[in-house]
């Protein structure tokens, strides 16, 4: 009798928990369910008299909600590091920084191989201006070790009410030893799209990150510049340090530039269910070259505008690999204020190429340089990808073994220009720009050349 009495209860269990997280079944009879619910029977019936015992016998009292999201999270933790539990107080979060206003500190962050890692600093937020970089590992949140933190749990130790200073100790490659960063929360308002005009008619936009209106930002820059100008003659569209965001904005921002094509497909577990995004074919500004400039921190977002603009011959990709983000996060709301963010699908460039782990390859390989004290170069060392990232989702091409990954490797030159020198001082943003940093240089003497080569063809 009593073994009836559980059987039930748990079957209770088991149903009222799929109530609560919100699981909608789609394509499933009645069959398939219950084959599935009585495979699982077993492991859930495992389960339920851990958390029988535990409320029962433990020697305190215990909150039976938190141990039931622990165990949510310790499932999850078995799957690809952009899979998470979001608990009520963090999923409101998450919700309102799509929105591009938030409080905190302005960082993309990452898991990698277990190390609370910068992905990038957004531009003009608190941590950008503390001198947070990319690649930094973040080893200690006022004074509380990050190891073994997932990536929700070190996003929320993070944040908090601004005003209020937080210290980081940072370990970066260039340093012997740890180092302590204070940052001041602050509410933040990102401004993703910024543009400069670099000669009559050739612009250079950089979007930081992709945010709600990040393509009707776009439009509108592309826009004044070609009234400005009657014409453009070039664009540079700088994805370095992009760490992605929105999907549809990334779609909105490739479809300005194509007039016909796919942008992006994605396939799931079932890749004959396939789905095609093309662009709208009433691109406004296709009739100009561009070169996109992208780094090993371009991800996601970024990745997939470079590979739609690659592979549809419309833009010409300059810098280093891209960081190889290619999967497709679902986010879920459940029962009880919760979120799941699943990795649902990967993402395919239009030529069917696979960005996870394998990133975006340059048409032109060109290091970037970062200058210290006004005359040194430096080429930067290269950081983890995500298919550095221990658990990474497996791309086609590791899961069949068939080659190794390509690394890039380091260029064995300095690079100079005349612009630079000792200059200090800049009349213009242009001057800056141009002298300060060289791959923006180099790509404004193609975009020049280009229009040269045409006339001589």
């Amino acid at each position: 009798m009593r073994q009836k009495f559980l059987k039930i209860k748990n079957l209770i269990f088991l149903t009222a928990t799929l109530f609560l997280m919100g699981i909608t079944f789609r394509y499933a009879d009645w069959t398939y369910l219950k084959a599935h619910a009585e495979e699982r029977y077993t492991e859930l019936q495992t389960f339920s008299k851990v958390l029988n015992l535990v409320e029962q016998y433990y020697v305190e009292k215990v909150d039976t909600k938190k141990l039931i999201y622990g165990a949510i999270k310790g499932m999850l933790r078995e799957l690809d590091p952009h899979t998470n539990f979001l608990p009520p107080d963090i999923f409101k979060d998450f919700e309102t920084e799509t929105s591009g206003e938030f409080g905190g500190l302005g960082i993309e962050i990452s898991i990698q191989n277990g190390i609370l890692t910068i992905i990038s600093p957004i531009e003009d937020t608190p941590a950008f201006e503390a001198g947070i970089k990319p690649g930094d590992k973040v080893v200690a949140v006022n004074g509380k070790s990050t190891k073994g933190l997932s990536l929700v749990e070190a996003s929320q130790l993070m944040k908090g009410k601004t005003g209020v200073k937080i210290i980081l100790s940072v370990v970066r490659e260039s340093l012997d030893e740890p180092i302590d960063i204070t940052i001041t929360r602050a509410q933040i308002k990102i401004k993703s799209v910024k543009s400069t005009e670099l000669d009559e008619g050739y612009g250079y936009v950089k979007i930081t990150s992709f945010i709600e209106n990040t393509g009707r930002d776009l439009e509108k820059v592309l826009g004044e510049l070609k009234k400005k100008n009657t014409a453009i003659k070039g664009l540079i569209l700088d994805l370095r340090r992009n760490p992605g965001g929105l999907l549809d904005q990334a779609v909105k921002v490739s479809d300005l530039f194509l007039k016909k094509g796919i942008i992006v497909s994605t396939k799931s577990r079932d890749q004959s269910k396939e789905e095609v995004i093309k662009a709208s074919e009433k691109g406004p500004f296709t009739d100009f070259p561009v070169i996109v400039l992208i780094n090993e921190y371009s991800a996601s977002a970024s990745e997939i505008v470079s590979g739609a603009l690659q592979d549809n011959k419309r833009a010409i990709i300059m810098g280093e690999k891209s960081f190889g983000k290619g999967s497709v996060q679902s986010v879920i709301r459940l029962g009880d204020g919760s979120g799941l963010k699943l990795t649902v699908a990967r993402y395919f460039t239009p030529s069917g190429r696979s960005i996870q782990s394998e990133g975006i390859t340059p048409d032109i390989l060109l290091d970037e340089v970062d200058w210290e004290a006004f005359g040194k170069a430096v080429i930067k060392s290269k950081s983890p990808r995500e298919k550095d990232i221990e658990g990474h989702l497996l791309s086609d091409r590791e899961r069949k073994d068939k080659e190794k990954s390509d690394k890039s490797k380091d260029s064995d030159r300095l690079f100079w220009w005349k612009e630079m020198g000792s200059k200090k001082e800049f009349k213009t943003a242009k001057d800056k720009l141009l002298a300060q940093d060289y791959q923006v240089f180099h790509a404004f003497n193609y975009l020049k050349a280009w229009k040269l080569m045409k006339e001589v063809q």
